[in-house]
């Protein structure tokens, strides 16, 4: 199975030249370092910077650079910095070609829930509402399930929602997933994983056609 750098490398695939691309807090941030160099891709950061790079070497890193999450952040050349309002006017304005996001729960329908667990302190959903509102195309990099081995592609999400119907491909850390009408449609399984494995772990109901293959990378 793959790690989260290995998540976020099979996501870079999706990755397409000239797509202006949201990344969310966690695996998604990532995707920056697996890019191709030969596309041009521009990534967009809620907090204000388009044309954010990788993350930074140790001992490079500026401490007012930084994406949502609060990481330490590159900007390539030609980025521009602009205010919240601006920003959030690219997102609602569907000026963005992919958002890739992190998520707790995915629901066999494309129901995500992703910014709260009931009983614990968060400061509010912040851009995750805005960016499943207004993307057409979300794919969701996400652990296949939690520390107890449960399935966190669900029937039906669990948790309080951030969006309804929204999420188009999931990448985890054993499969490849299409969100179809019919349920999560098994596009490709992670190198070592079998089918039977990926069946075990996923409550909600997995579309398996002919034979699966294992996942390539760039």
């Amino acid at each position: 199975m793959l790690d989260k750098n290995g998540i976020a490398q099979r996501i870079a695939k999706e990755v397409k030249d000239g797509y202006y691309v949201n990344l969310g807090i966690g695996i998604p941030t990532l995707v920056a370092n697996f890019v191709r160099d030969d596309i041009q891709v521009e990534f967009q950061s809620e907090n204000g910077i388009l044309g954010m790079g990788p993350f930074p070497f140790e001992g490079e890193e500026d401490a007012d650079l930084i994406n949502a999450g609060k990481q330490t952040i590159t900007a390539l050349p030609g980025a521009s910095f602009f205010d919240s309002a601006i920003s959030f006017g690219m997102i609602r304005g569907q000026h963005v070609d992919l958002t890739i996001l992190g998520a707790m729960e995915v629901a066999e329908n494309g129901d995500i829930a992703n910014w709260k667990i009931p009983g614990k302190m968060v400061k509010g959903m912040g851009g995750a509402m805005d960016l499943v509102a207004s993307a057409e195309n979300i794919i969701v990099a996400m652990m296949h399930t939690n520390k107890a081995g449960e399935s966190k592609l669900l029937k039906r999400c669990s948790l309080p929602l951030t969006g309804v119907g929204c999420v188009t491909k999931i990448v985890t850390n054993l499969a490849v997933l299409e969100v179809t009408d019919g349920g999560f449609k098994l596009l490709e399984r992670a190198p070592g994983v079998s089918v039977d494995e990926i069946q075990n772990a996923t409550e909600g109901k997995l579309i398996i056609e002919g034979d699966i293959p294992e996942m390539k990378f760039n």
